[in-house]
């Protein structure tokens, strides 16, 4: 079976990668008016970073990660970003837009006085080349709703088995000139204000790295689950394809010293004492010395033994490389925890709204952080009850308490707060008053 090729700068039939990751950002001179607002925001933020709570913040998690006994972390991972006022941007430069909206973001998250870090510095991507149809070489597409902010449908480019013999590899690749114009625009702007640092970690990370996510876009999801039956040797043809080129990916990240300490990634706030602390500093590190996420969310229907043999096993050739991992996002792990536990590194699981506390809890004990993520719809969506709230969070921290478990909240996926963005702040007071009744203030 003929299955994708790697997608070499010098191969004929490829070229010189037409599409890019970052935008090379028009070349226009900044207006003042854009700048002052950039430089505004970066000086609020930075008097946010420096408060002495953001070092009592960075111990908790450290201590966290590391298993030893703190008082419950709360992370507010979104907040209905478009429904909050502070949103508005008003930079027409894209560079510094782009910048302006984050920053903002940050602020308000400031304001939720959760447990997050807010690190002083800001990140730029650099300009990675990507073969044409995407990292992947096919193209991931989408059928998009009616409704704005409605669900899109997945159009998946590999309809028939050989398709996929259209797939190639990207190979690890930064484009240097792009990324230092970017740099030098941002440095222009607000270099002298807070530090920055240029993200050159592989264009396979995250979510293009734990195969399950693409996978399921390219191929459609109903269609993956009857390619375990009906075609089990075509499915791990390219499953392995896809392993050894985000292998190949990282690999040679590594050797030419792309990953550094800004690149921990593991959904809540990436501290342990096993590992240095994110950093912006350009210092090439291993991938042993970062944390790595890695989910599974489109293999949330199947069995245990087919989890293994068709997505597990694959992305624990990848994720073995890392210092510690943090599993899951919105899946139900219940009958997978078993499975985890024969991996030393992972650190961090994530019980999700789909899971039975319970049934995680017993399993996950002491052995790692449960990542309990409690329904947004019930927290903070569709309406705010307190009453609810309260119930919904007593009853699952009892049961963590009772299983000894290192636990951590996270409030995510929260597409709506009814237009009142005073919910998440609240929410979080209220979670804090929960923590205390159950563990003791």
């Amino acid at each position: 079976m003929l299955l994708g090729k790697r997608a070499d700068r010098d191969d004929a039939d490829v070229g010189i990668y037409a599409e890019r990751d970052a935008h090379l950002w028009l070349e226009k001179r900044m207006s003042s008016r854009d700048r002052d607002i950039v430089r505004e925001l970066v000086r609020e933020y930075m008097e946010c970073c420096n408060r002495p709570e953001q070092g009592v913040c960075r111990d908790l998690w450290r201590q966290h990660n590391s298993l030893t006994r703190t008082r419950v972390p709360i992370y507010t991972r979104a907040f209905a970003w478009r429904e909050v006022p502070q949103s508005a941007c008003s930079c027409e430069d894209p560079l510094l837009r782009s910048y302006e909206n984050q920053l903002r973001q940050k602020l308000y998250w400031v304001s939720c006085e959760d447990d997050s870090i807010f690190e002083p510095w800001l990140v730029l991507g650099a300009s990675r080349p990507t073969p044409p149809g995407g990292a992947w070489g096919v193209p991931i597409r989408w059928i998009a709703s009616d409704d704005p902010r409605g669900a899109r449908q997945m159009d998946p480019s590999i309809k028939l088995p050989e398709d996929a013999d259209r797939m190639v590899a990207t190979v690890h690749a930064v484009d240097e000139e792009a990324t230092q114009a970017n740099l030098e625009r941002l440095q222009e702007a607000v270099g002298d204000l807070i530090a920055i640092a240029v993200d050159r970690s592989p264009r396979y990370s995250v979510w293009e790295a734990d195969i399950s996510t693409r996978l399921a876009q390219l191929r459609g999801l109903d269609q993956v689950m009857w390619d375990m039956m009906d075609r089990p040797d075509w499915l791990h043809g390219v499953v392995t394809f896809m392993r050894d080129a985000i292998l190949a990916a990282h690999e040679a990240a590594e050797a030419a010293g792309d990953w550094q300490l800004s690149n921990h990634q593991n959904q809540a706030m990436s501290y342990a004492e096993e590992l240095d602390d994110p950093s912006p500093i350009d210092m090439p590190v291993s991938r042993g010395d970062l944390w790595c996420f890695c989910a599974s969310q489109e293999f949330a229907m199947v069995g245990p033994e087919l989890f293994q043999e068709f997505i597990l096993q694959y992305q624990a050739s990848i994720f073995k490389h890392f210092g510690l991992v943090a599993y899951g996002c919105c899946e139900d792990l219940g009958m997978i925890i078993p499975l985890l536990k024969n991996y030393p590194n992972i650190r961090r699981i994530a019980v999700s709204p789909m899971a039975d506390v319970a049934t995680c809890a017993e399993q996950i004990g002491t052995d790692y952080v449960l990542s309990y993520r409690p329904s947004p719809a019930d927290m903070v969506s569709y309406d705010f009850n307190p009453e609810r709230i309260r119930r919904i969070l007593r009853r699952d921290l009892e049961i963590c308490k009772a299983n000894d478990a290192y636990v951590d909240i996270t409030l995510k996926d929260v597409e709506t707060v009814g237009g009142d963005p005073t919910r998440v702040p609240r929410w979080v007071q209220i979670t804090r008053e929960v923590i205390d009744e159950v563990y003791g203030a």
